[in-house]
């Protein structure tokens, strides 16, 4: 890398925030019919509003938006190494297939909310919507967070942050790319949810279409 009087060189680009990894978490929600609904989604930070409180944007069409803008409520939860195959395929099969969730998963409702969790997330928010911005087809969420769900093994105080991180190992995105917690790229988007696992209840879905 090439430096000049003790600083990197720079040059512009275009606009981009490819080199600023995301976290990533699955948004669960309630369709009008009663059934839960899960969606992938990384436009998402933090505000603090008297206490601390979650931004969330959504900017195209997706069944995720059409039910937040309904019932005012969702939950996000942390995308771990373990759960990514499963929160690739919300994020690749649209939210609008009748099939998207004929999966054999665990799904358990929240404590506070009206809203689905995903029994294997280890660390999940329960969010209400407080004000909503809109401009150019994009939602703009400010959230409170009404409560957080956590496993039992990261709410141990004589456990390191580190050691915690370590257990859970959350997953990252940043060019397309997924990338473990250490940093080392796992897969291209669309690629994890090829597991054997996730493709045998999509497999189980389409045949059931041709029944």
């Amino acid at each position: 890398m090439l430096e000049r009087g003790g600083y990197f060189m720079k040059k512009s680009m275009g606009i981009s925030n490819g080199f600023c990894p995301q976290t990533l978490f699955v948004y669960g929600t309630y369709n009008d019919d009663g059934k839960p609904d899960f969606g992938l989604f990384c436009w998402v930070s933090y505000y603090w509003d008297e206490t601390l409180g979650v931004m969330a944007a959504i900017c195209e069409d997706k069944r995720t938006r059409d039910n937040i803008r309904r019932n005012g409520v969702f939950s996000m939860g942390l995308v771990t190494e373990e759960l990514l195959p499963l929160a690739d395929y919300f994020g690749c099969k649209s939210g609008y297939d009748a099939d998207k969730m004929k999966l054999d998963i665990g799904i358990e409702k929240g404590q506070v909310l009206a809203v689905p969790v995903l029994e294997k997330c280890p660390w999940t928010f329960e969010l209400e919507v407080d004000k909503t911005f809109q401009n150019n087809g994009a939602d703009i969420y400010l959230c409170k967070i009404r409560n957080v769900l956590a496993d039992e093994a990261i709410c141990d105080d004589s456990v390191s942050f580190e050691e915690k991180l370590r257990m859970i190992r959350p997953a990252r995105t940043v060019g397309n790319t997924y990338f473990s917690w250490d940093g080392n790229a796992v897969a291209k988007w669309g690629e994890p949810m090829k597991n054997k696992n996730i493709a045998h209840y999509i497999d189980q879905c389409e045949a059931a279409k041709k029944d």
